[in-house]
């Protein structure tokens, strides 16, 4: 003895095209975020075999150094000699963040030298030098 239940049949199909829209405004949204988390001046970081990363301290302030020799402070140009307070204005916005420079790689060292005395000049502690690591297989 058999019943017939419910006479209809059932469809089980799943509809996809929800699941699309969602993913392709997820996926519109990171292009447009994705350049907007570049912090500091775009600069050609010098290669580095061994490269460690920030453990503390946060969010850090990026002092960025241009092929030109001209030194940003994140996003805002800044005059050599007004550097050391530019920092202490900063690091009074953000106390205990650490200090990257970011110096690029046609910039010569003697420039870098200076822009760290500056910053030595703010009795900052932890102040780093960013670098883009060489992966294995690379060339240098």
């Amino acid at each position: 003895m058999s019943m017939d239940v419910g006479g209809k049949n059932v469809k089980s199909d799943i509809n996809v095209t929800p699941l699309v829209d969602v993913v392709l405004v997820l996926l519109i949204i990171f292009m447009v975020i994705t350049p907007m988390l570049q912090r500091g001046k775009p600069v050609q970081l010098p290669r580095a075999r061994m490269v460690s990363e920030l453990k503390h301290g946060g969010d850090p302030i990026l002092l960025s150094i241009t092929p030109d020799g001209r030194t940003w402070l994140d996003k805002v140009e800044v005059k050599r000699k007004d550097l050391s307070d530019a920092i202490v204005s900063e690091m009074a916005n953000r106390p205990g963040a650490p200090i990257v420079v970011k110096g690029d790689k046609a910039v010569d060292y003697k420039t870098v030298r200076e822009v760290i005395l500056e910053v030595s000049k703010t009795r900052v502690v932890g102040v780093s030098l960013a670098a883009a690591q060489i992966r294995a297989g690379e060339a240098e």
